[in-house]
């Protein structure tokens, strides 16, 4: 097994924006599935070919999909190591989240202090300034 370099800050910003979007997405999850040419996956779209080639062009410069030249055609599939990455880094971020959430469980759960150790001392102290 080859060991993953963690994501540099450009390529988590890459990450991110390419799937900020459900067509790149749905175009990462069809790659994923299996090779397809840009054409074919432009065919399942309401979009002009070139939107669907400038979604293709963002999920390509995040590394996540590998586009290949066969004859004419461009095909498009999943880079499989980059989603390993990416997976891996949000799994970070979720056990960070998760260990947050923990310790806040903890907090709350946590019995509240005693009355006795809360309460100073009420004794009435009914002295006026005359009286002083």
């Amino acid at each position: 097994m080859v060991a993953q370099r963690e994501l540099s800050e450009a390529e988590v910003d890459r990450v991110f924006h390419a799937l900020a979007t459900s067509t790149r997405r749905d175009i990462l999850r069809r790659t994923i599935e299996r090779e397809q040419s840009v054409s074919t996956l432009a065919s399942e779209y309401e979009m002009s070919f070139a939107a669907v080639q400038k979604h293709v062009a963002v999920l390509e410069a995040a590394d996540l999909i590998v586009k290949r030249a066969e004859g004419r055609e461009r095909l498009v599939r999943a880079n499989p190591e980059m989603i390993a990455r990416a997976r891996a880094l949000l799994a970070r971020y979720e056990e960070l989240w998760r260990s947050r959430v923990a310790r806040l469980d903890e907090l709350l759960a946590e019995p509240p202090a005693s009355a006795s150790d809360t309460t100073t001392d009420t004794t009435d102290d009914s002295r006026t300034e005359e009286g002083d």
